[in-house]
């Protein structure tokens, strides 16, 4: 999983171009057997739930939402098994194929870094099921505490070469009765590549129920010294959201003709 929030306030933008054709691929039917062969910890299998489960999850190939901005919303799209994503707005677009981020960007109006936006919001944004994901650590943590509620937690770690920053780490609180996902503090390696003591914080408070699953209508950043949370800070709201079974084909996440790879970007 990669490391969040560097770039949020700077790096909004890109070009709507026309998605090709949806095509149907078979859907596995065998999703409940993987996930009952990979054990979790009660109480984040309980957050899984409380969210309509690992199982509605796994079944899912596309999902896609807006990002509300005055000026130039953003329409992310995700495949959830390849993770190949694409954003697209009025200004520029920008993805990931399967191997390389792209962008497309002919008035050279885009100063962010392909490689670590491309996905940066899907991870915020599909709490808490990515943290099903291979290769995460699960532990215990202390209860966050905020306006005198008690929020226990799990903390999570990745094994060593999982993702681009395996030294993130992240800590999930939920409501002790609904297990419904609260919070969710992580720090941020990407740049230093060393581990980080400063916890951000993040509040899911507004959910909505979009086909069997509780997905996010809007995230808040609070402003925190520690573990003590203060204010609130800036809302991400989100829009049009949809999540489906059939996927996009390959050609709707591949580089356009007029594009460039982000490698190529950075060598000039």
């Amino acid at each position: 999983m990669k490391s969040f929030l560097l770039l949020i306030l700077s790096v909004l933008v890109f070009s709507c171009k026309q998605a090709p054709k949806d095509e149907k691929e078979p859907i596995e039917h065998n999703v409940e057997e993987k996930i009952t062969a990979k054990t979790y910890p009660e109480n984040i299998r309980n957050v899984f739930e409380a969210h309509g489960g690992l199982a509605v999850w796994k079944k899912q190939r596309t999902l896609i939402y807006t990002i509300t901005k005055p000026k130039n919303p953003e329409t992310h799209t995700t495949d959830l098994r390849s993770r190949k994503d694409r954003i697209d707005t009025e200004r520029f677009s920008m993805g990931f194929d399967g191997r390389q981020p792209w962008l497309l960007d002919e008035n050279e109006n885009y100063k962010g870094n392909v490689e670590f936006y491309h996905n940066l919001m899907f991870y915020f944004y599909a709490m808490p099921f990515v943290l099903a994901d291979d290769g995460v650590v699960y532990d215990e943590t202390e209860d966050l505490v905020f306006d005198g509620t008690n929020y226990p937690g799990i903390r999570i770690s990745y094994q060593t070469g999982v993702g681009t920053s395996p030294k993130d780490e992240y800590f999930v609180h939920y409501d002790a009765e609904t297990n419904q996902m609260a919070w969710l503090g992580y720090t941020v390696t990407y740049r230093s590549g060393e581990k980080s003591d400063n916890v951000r914080w993040i509040r899911y408070d507004d959910w909505a129920p979009v086909n069997g699953l509780l997905l996010p209508k809007s995230i808040t950043w609070y402003n925190y010294e520690g573990r003590d949370i203060k204010d609130a800070r800036n809302t991400v709201d989100f829009e049009n959201i949809s999540i489906s079974e059939i996927p996009r084909s390959d050609d709707f996440y591949a580089k356009p003709g007029q594009a460039v790879f982000w490698e190529n970007v950075k060598e000039e």
